[in-house]
């Protein structure tokens, strides 16, 4: 069984940072890649990074590239998103996600992906 708990959001004024963190917990979890998607309330899930299971390869969407990092701890089965230079566009709940398949590569579609953490709550103020 695989838990993914996401932590670290909150209200946070535009130009702002935020780290959320994600912990999880499962075997061979190092393994596979790892992602974090967002939903704002009236839309879709939509993809934000990846990373893959060494860490060595990373993937951004265009609107968060340059101003979010994503990393990853192996030793403590913990994924990172560093986002810098909040807008209020980055309000949304963010989700952290393990990928179906060994993690050799980095996923961007939301089927690529199976377990799931209940979220965490980000909100930017202008």
């Amino acid at each position: 069984q695989v838990q993914l708990v996401e932590s670290g959001g909150g209200l946070v004024q535009a130009g702002g940072s935020l780290r959320l963190s994600c912990a999880a917990s499962g075997r061979t979890l190092n393994m596979y890649s790892m992602g974090w998607f967002r939903q704002a309330p009236g839309k879709e899930r939509e993809f934000v990074a990846c990373i893959n299971w060494n860490g060595v390869s990373t993937s951004y969407a265009d609107s968060v590239k340059g101003r979010f990092t994503i990393s990853r701890d192996n030793t403590k089965k913990t994924v990172y998103l560093q986002m810098n230079s909040l807008n209020p566009e980055d309000t949304a709940v963010y989700y952290c996600t393990r990928s179906r398949l060994n993690g050799s590569r980095c996923y961007r579609a939301i089927g690529e992906y199976d377990y799931w953490g209940q979220g965490t709550q980000v909100t930017v103020s202008s």
